[in-house]
């Protein structure tokens, strides 16, 4: 499976730091009867994902918010501790986005996003796309190709919402 404008989003079991440490949570209840952003990239302290990728949605948190997101949900094949800590770091905590882990990457690979490039460490992990989401339904779909970060941008998805 790819994704692509009209499909609906499976559900999955994803991971994030709560208040009181790790927690599950199910990507359905996240998505029902909400719009939301959903993005995903390669993985937390990686070059592009903390320079370009995640800084582009930091930046245009609001103005989706403005017009009308709901929600802004970042996916990484990590766990959440790593994604909290990214997320103090980058900022994205703090400009609201939250930071899902799909710590076994069962999600990336149903949905064909997956890559892997053992010569950088990278095993398993998720290509980058950005999504718009309605109620479950992808309305916009921003896929890059691996190793690059042009159409998955906050900035480039802004354009379509």
């Amino acid at each position: 499976m790819t994704i692509s404008t009209g499909d609906r989003l499976p559900d999955a079991t994803l991971a994030r730091m709560g208040p009181n440490g790790p927690e599950t949570v199910q990507l359905g209840s996240l998505l029902a009867g909400r719009k939301v952003v959903l993005f995903a990239l390669p993985g937390a302290f990686t070059g592009g994902c903390s320079t370009i990728h995640m800084p582009s949605f930091v930046r245009t948190a609001d103005q989706f918010r403005a017009r009308g997101v709901d929600d802004i949900i970042c996916l990484s094949v990590n766990d959440p501790f790593v994604l909290a800590a990214w997320g103090k770091e980058t900022g994205a905590s703090a400009a609201g986005i939250m930071l899902v882990g799909d710590a076994d990457g069962s999600f990336t690979k149903g949905l064909g996003m997956d890559f892997t490039a053992p010569a950088i460490g990278l095993i398993g992990r998720s290509n980058r796309y950005a999504l718009v989401v309605d109620d479950g339904i992808v309305s916009v779909a921003n896929i890059d190709k691996p190793g690059v970060c042009e159409m998955s941008t906050g900035e480039t998805l802004l354009e379509a919402v």
